[in-house]
């Protein structure tokens, strides 16, 4: 193996790899070996002839995507109580797992550490991990259903984020019920195609995105064994979002009642400048395009009305059809790649930090939906389920998503006449309520003030 990698290196004119390499001690080459056994030479260098060669190009034949809008009409309720339904038995029936996306660090937060375990809810002050848990430990238990919960990490927050689902019990979810994968990862090159030595032994990597999740749980046996089991369908969200409604039903029953392979769940974009990205129809296929990459005729278009015509932005909330992710893992996983050129700062061999212009290829998740022979979308309450949290301060930043769920709390506790007072945190557990609804039916105090922090489980 390592004297068809080393003839691979040299075919791809690799030679500061292969010098850097026969100068390194016995332990340093295994090190630096295990970095080029694990990914495709090949492959990667394909990527970066294609990007080399890749012109620019216009969208062409976009219009808005077909979407199920929020329920205005006794019709409309009518069809969402259906898919309630619907919805309840699959998860019944045990054909639901949950997938949650996880590799990611909390650098741009100012947070060292597994995103995951960042300290988000407002009183209890519970991490993303666990408020995501005891939302699968409560449907389990409301519906006497066994509901697989896999978490995809990174090579950089495997072993930590494993250390702290252990360290903390797994949450009472049962060591049994949890499974970890790793992301996928692809060297990141220099712009002319060269591969960055990094440290002593290492090569510059990087996560191979979001899109990576779905080859990577093919890979790991996880596919395979959920299938065997009698899974039918996925949910997939990210680890940032702590207002997503994990399993939801009416989500679950949309998907299977229009026979999707795919199906999102998107929102009212707040205005033209919102970094999003955006669900529409691309030569009759529905699509979603990153921001960055949408052409701001698009972004800012505007309908009759004066309304936002592209309204639709992504959640990454997703239902994937597991029979589809296995045809698209049996065929190669044909996603494409995207190229992200930035500058990073590398530790070099001699131990000093230099600033690097590279190229980073990844693949994102919702590049399935136009492989899908059909997809679905419905939107939702911005308020209620999407408050992302990605930056330090500002919008989708953690001071924000804690104020989203106390605001959310709020308004359950005030449709029951209960009065609270300005300034206070609450928070109700997913625990004691999963939604409204069960709230509605299981809190009966009337007619009182809360006028300090407050916490249901």
């Amino acid at each position: 193996m390592e004297k068809i990698i080393l003839e691979k290196l040299k075919f791809y004119n690799q030679y500061h790899v292969i010098d850097h390499y026969k100068a390194l001690t016995k332990d340093e080459k295994q090190n630096m070996m295990s970095y080029l056994k694990s990914f495709d030479i090949d492959l990667i260098f394909k990527i970066h002839k294609d990007f080399l060669n890749t012109k620019e190009t216009s969208l062409k034949n976009i219009s808005p995507a077909s979407i199920v809008p929020l329920p205005e009409t006794p019709e409309d309720i009518k069809n969402r109580e259906m898919a309630r339904k619907k919805g309840e038995s699959l998860i019944q029936n045990n054909e639901v797992a949950v997938l949650i996306v996880a590799g990611g660090q909390g650098t741009r937060l100012g947070y060292d550490g597994p995103k995951g375990t960042l300290r988000i809810s407002p009183v209890k002050q519970k991490t993303l991990f666990q408020l995501f848990v005891e939302q699968v430990i409560a449907i389990s238990r409301r519906f006497s259903a066994k509901i697989p919960l896999i978490i995809m990490t990174s090579y950089e927050n495997d072993e930590e984020t494993k250390a702290f689902f252990k360290d903390n019990d797994f949450f009472g979810i049962g060591e049994e019920n949890i499974y970890f994968f790793k992301q996928g990862m692809l060297p990141t090159l220099t712009p002319d195609g060269k591969l960055i030595i990094k440290e002593r032994a290492q090569l510059a990597m990087n996560p191979d995105g979001h899109g990576g999740s779905l080859k990577a749980l093919s890979k790991s046996g996880l596919l395979d064994k959920l299938l065997k089991d009698g899974y039918k369908v996925i949910f997939y969200c990210q680890v940032d979002n702590p207002l997503v409604k994990i399993a939801d039903p009416v989500f679950l029953g949309y998907h299977n009642l229009t026979r999707s392979e795919v199906s999102t769940k998107v929102v009212r974009r707040r205005n033209v400048d919102e970094k999003v990205g955006v669900y529409l129809n691309i030569n009759g296929k529905d699509a979603i395009i990153e921001y960055s990459d949408l052409d701001p005729t698009y972004m800012t278009a505007l309908d009759e009305k004066g309304n936002i015509l592209y309204w639709a932005g992504n959640t990454a909330i997703h239902i994937f059809s597991l029979p589809f992710v296995k045809r698209l893992n049996s065929h190669g996983y044909g996603l494409p790649y995207h190229c992200a050129r930035k500058t990073t700062e590398i530790k070099t061999k001699d131990g000093s930090i230099s600033s690097v212009d590279v190229w980073k290829f990844e693949t994102f998740v919702f590049d399935t939906i136009p492989l899908a022979e059909r997809a679905f979308a419905i939107e939702v309450k911005r308020e209620e389920e999407f408050s992302p949290v990605k930056n330090m301060t500002g919008n989708d930043s953690p001071e924000n998503a804690q104020k989203d769920m106390c605001t959310l709390f709020k308004r359950w506790l005030e449709a029951k006449g209960i009065r609270v007072m300005p300034g206070v945190k609450v928070e109700i557990s997913p625990l004691y309520a999963l939604d409204f609804q069960e709230f509605e039916m299981k809190f009966d105090k009337k007619n009182i003030s809360i006028t300090g922090n407050f916490y249901l489980e």
